[in-house]
């Protein structure tokens, strides 16, 4: 009996180092799993000024605030030589004349001012409207070329101060400028 006592500690202590052994094991896959995490980085700004496209989308928007600026300047012209008649016959104009030149240059000054506020919002949208998509197709490259190469974590880099120390970790622009067919 005190054999059979022995060999059943002996057995027991056995399949308790063997279990310790094997979850000690997987512990150690698990965080030496977690600690070889690949980081990536890419320098954002340089990889859309690098795109043809956006280069196209910019000389388009710029045609489009030259336009918006004409329109401007026509108001503002129209604005002016209205001004400049009534200033020229102030002195032979009724009080009710006056009144309602006044009240209608006030109404043509709000307009023009109007339209300098609806610009900047009508630029901003036509902006969206032309790079969003740019933008979009160039995440979604970093986002492939992220996943393909097994990466957990991809910093823009081409803000001020988002990386201050990266070791260990890849540019992944060439690889992005390759999908996207950048030379």
């Amino acid at each position: 009996m005190a054999s059979l006592r022995a060999n059943f500690a002996g057995n027991y202590n056995y399949l308790f180092m063997k279990q310790f052994f094997f979850v000690l094991l997987l512990t150690t896959c698990a965080v030496s799993s977690a600690l070889a995490q690949k980081y990536g980085h890419v320098n954002f700004g340089n990889l859309l000024s690098q795109m043809d496209d956006v280069k196209t989308a910019q000389a388009g928007l710029q045609a489009y605030e030259k336009e918006q600026i004409a329109i401007g300047e026509k108001l503002v012209a129209e604005f002016k030589k209205a001004y400049d008649e009534a200033e020229a016959k102030v002195n032979n104009l009724t009080p009710k004349e006056l009144k309602t030149i006044q009240a209608k240059l006030e109404k043509d000054q709000i307009a023009v001012q109007g339209f300098e506020q609806q610009m900047g919002r009508n630029v901003e949208l036509k902006r969206q409207e032309l790079l969003g998509p740019i933008i979009k197709k160039a995440k979604e490259a970093v986002s492939a070329v992220a996943k393909a190469q097994g990466y957990q974590l991809v910093f823009d880099s081409s803000i001020f101060g988002t990386i201050m120390f990266a070791e260990d970790a890849t540019d992944l622009l060439a690889m992005v400028k390759a999908r996207l067919g950048i030379q």
